[in-house]
């Protein structure tokens, strides 16, 4: 999974770095693809089936840019100044999968957006560093609402972190917020648990819903999101990020 992860971080260094004004983000799907192939790779994302009517989704990479919150289309939008850009990206490689997504800020921004982006970058450390044997997956899920909440935002109860291996998707999820489920069945890790943690946060209200093309989530009252994550490996030793470039 490592050498997955490695993939991953490879793609995301350099669609971070070619994340410019003018760009489009189709032209960003298409650099990930082929830096995705030149390391052997899989793209986990491409050819993933639709909610309801909306048809398999068409890119390797999920971008969302300022309101979008996670799933967003490769498109020909044009990326502008002052945008913030979520980059979500997956492979499978020798039939293990690793995940990962990261925030870029385009140009200047608000001081209230630059800080939503560090709050989620931090909300993403934070759960790592509690990534241990033992640990209730509440009292992570608590620290990290604590803080995002403290901070005055708020986290996306929709969409949660997953137990990642074979599959992209597998037991258990992770929220980044307690709820009453959590309390009656927590989660306890152990020693070979490999979760992809990823917080997503809100500038504004928590509350979310699908735009049009039925799979770019959306905040509901159109305020700034904020998304990263990690495939992370719990080991006697704690935390093991498999997807910092190691």
């Amino acid at each position: 999974m490592r050498r997955a992860g490695r993939v991953v971080r490879a793609v995301l260094d350099h669609v971070g770095e070619r994340i410019a004004p003018g760009l489009t983000t189709e032209e960003l799907d298409a650099e990930a693809l082929r830096l995705c192939r030149d390391h052997g790779a899989d793209p986990l994302f491409k050819g993933v089936p639709g909610r309801g009517g909306a048809g398999p989704f068409p890119g390797s990479i999920c971008v969302s840019l300022n309101e979008e919150v996670v799933h967003g289309i490769p498109s020909k939008r044009t990326i502008c100044p002052g945008d913030i850009v979520s980059v979500d990206f997956g492979v499978r490689l020798g039939g293990w999968c690793g995940d990962a997504a990261e925030t870029f800020i385009v140009g200047e921004v608000s001081d209230e957006v630059r800080r939503l982006v560090d709050v989620t970058r931090n909300a993403l450390s934070l759960a790592v560093s509690m990534c241990r044997p033992g640990e209730k997956w509440s009292t992570v899920a608590r620290a990290v609402q604590n803080y995002v909440e403290s901070q005055g935002l708020s986290v996306v109860r929709e969409f949660v972190g997953h137990g990642i291996g074979l599959d992209m998707h597998e037991d258990p999820k992770i929220p980044n917020f307690v709820s009453r489920e959590l309390e009656v069945r927590d989660i306890v890790l152990q020693p070979g648990m490999v979760l992809a943690v990823e917080p997503m946060v809100n500038l504004g209200g928590p509350a979310v819903e699908y735009a049009a093309d039925g799979w770019t989530v959306v905040t509901s009252d159109r305020r700034a999101s904020a998304h990263f994550e990690h495939t992370v490996a719990v080991t006697d030793r704690g935390a093991d990020v498999l997807t910092n470039g190691r």
